[in-house]
Parts: structure tokens; C-alpha cells; sequence
């Protein structure tokens, strides 16, 4: 009974972005549907555990529209939270792992006897595939300011506003929300390198996000204003790190952090591919961290 089967979905076509695969708002979207549903199985709720402090996502494999989906949903007590629930989302069809989230949890310590007699039925083991690689497991810093960002040369990439279909079962903008309104910017983030729209279409490339790490620090609600301030965190020779603020704009608020690793991918073999020296050297020179 350990592993719980939280989810069964397909890929829309409407789900796809400029690579021809599914978008990464959409794994988010999955994921979020998958915990709910494991929430209901086994009991977890966060007046045991607390708040879910992060969702760490790697990306395995891609998925196409019409592939299946699957998604199994257990608690690993040897994962890098004192409580993590890990989701493996996998093509319904072939099996193989597309993706993987693990939720992080920090309860009690003095908890943690009880809580593993609790979940004793729905325990596994924590699998390599969904550990953190290029993101620490950790949540991110939630002293983070729009004058000390932009001062550090963080930037505008999107502004909104959550409408009422942003919203969750729980009254705050979800997951899915947060992710739509960064990859909605991000394409302006690449524009500031070397790696522009016209340099990847011109050179039969995709941006490619690898892993990310989604940390809420306060909720939005429907009707509240945001904006995504968004700067590099890191550069090696084939990825390069991000990181995207949202803020609610009329208090600038703090309300979440998405932590990104990208990569560049030729569309044609699709494969990554090393970046540019100059992109390279051009994004060592805007480092905000």
C-alpha cells in the first residue's frame, strides 16, 4: 500500500508551448491535483505537518500531446525534509519517468516518531531520480526586497493580476498561477543575453527548464496585483540558474519564489546544447546572487 496512484490525466494540445511539449505550468498543475488527492488518501493535512515550505521539480523526459500521464504519491522520511512527499509523474503508456516533485515538510522533531507510525502504510524510500541537483532542497530567502533586487540588477519580466480562475479550492492563487506568470516573462529574461528570440529561432533552439524549486512565502489571493522581478543566479556550459520574485504589487509583498535551471535544447535532435561563450560571459556579468 505504500505507493498511492494520485493522478491519471492526458496531455492537451493546448498544453504545449513553442517546443512541442507539455508546459511546465502543466506539470505544476498535475502535481498539485496529485496532492490533493494523496492528501485525501492518507491524511496528511498541515495541521500534522505544517505548510508545504517548498515543491522541488526535476524534469526526466519530455511529454507530447495525447501521451498519457500517471502520477504515484508517497511519504519518504529519508528524504532531504524531515517529511517528503514524493510524486512521480511517468508516461501512462511507456512507463517511463517524465518528472518528479518532492513537497518538503518541516514538522516537529520531537513529531517524528508518531508521524512515521502514522504513515507507516503509505512510506517508501526516496528515490535518486527526484533528488535535488542543481537547486538546494531548501526553501528560499523570504527577506528578499524589490529595491535590493533591482539594486543587485534584478528585473521587471511580467506583471498581472490573479483572476478568479487563478484560484485554488483554498481561496489563494495555486501553483499553476505562479508558474504561468514566470514562463509567461521568462522569454524577456533570455532576451537580455546573447540567446534572444531571434538567436534561438535562427539556430533551431528551445528553452528548456531542467529543475525548479517553487517556495511560497505569502498567499495571493483573487484580485491582487503582481509583479515577477527576475535575475541569474549561475552559469556552467550547458545550464544556467534563475531565479523569479512575485511580489503583490500595492505592498510589494513577497509572495513566492521560483528557482530555475534552463537550459538551451536543439529542437531537431532534442538535445542540449552548450551555450554561446558570450552568453556565457555576458550572464557571469549580471549574477544578482
Amino acid at each position: 500500500m505504500s505507493v498511492q496512484t494520485t493522478l491519471l490525466s492526458f496531455v492537451n494540445r493546448w498544453e504545449c508551448d513553442e517546443n512541442d511539449h507539455l508546459n511546465v505550468q502543466f506539470y505544476f498543475s498535475r502535481f498539485e491535483e496529485a496532492d490533493r488527492q494523496f492528501r485525501l488518501l492518507s491524511g496528511l493535512s498541515e495541521t500534522l505537518v505544517g505548510a508545504r515550505r517548498v515543491r522541488h521539480v526535476r524534469f526526466h523526459a519530455e511529454l507530447r500531446t495525447g501521451d498519457l500521464i500517471t502520477v504515484h504519491s508517497s511519504i519518504a522520511f529519508d528524504g532531504p525534509h524531515m517529511l517528503t512527499v514524493i510524486h512521480e509523474l511517468r508516461d501512462g503508456a511507456s512507463g517511463e519517468l517524465a518528472a518528479t516533485a518532492l513537497d518538503g515538510y518541516e514538522p516537529s522533531a520531537n513529531s517524528a516518531k508518531t508521524l512515521r507510525q502514522r504513515f507507516k502504510a503509505f512510506q517508501t524510500s526516496m528515490i535518486d531520480e527526484a533528488a535535488p541537483r542543481g537547486i538546494p532542497a531548501g526553501p528560499a530567502n523570504a527577506r528578499a526586497t524589490i529595491a535590493n533586487l533591482e539594486a543587485k540588477g534584478a528585473q521587471i519580466a511580467y506583471r498581472g493580476t490573479v483572476l478568479p480562475r487563478d484560484v485554488g479550492v483554498d481561496g489563494r492563487a495555486d501553483d499553476r498561477f505562479a508558474l504561468a506568470c514566470c514562463t509567461d516573462g521568462v522569454a524577456h529574461v533570455w532576451q537580455r543575453t546573447p540567446m534572444t528570440h531571434a538567436y534561438l529561432t535562427e539556430n533551431g533552439l528551445g528553452r528548456v527548464a531542467v529543475e525548479m524549486k517553487l517556495t511560497w512565502a505569502t498567499p495571493l489571493k483573487s484580485g491582487d496585483t503582481m509583479i515577477v522581478l527576475s535575475g541569474f543566479t549561475g552559469v556552467s556550459a550547458k545550464t544556467f540558474a534563475m531565479r523569479h520574485h512575485l511580489f503583490e504589487s500595492r505592498t510589494s509583498r513577497l509572495v513566492a519564489t521560483l528557482d530555475v535551471i534552463a537550459l538551451t535544447m536543439d529542437l531537431e535532435r532534442r538535445l542540449a546544447v552548450e551555450l554561446p561563450p558570450e552568453a556565457h560571459q555576458a550572464i557571469n556579468k549580471m549574477l544578482i546572487d
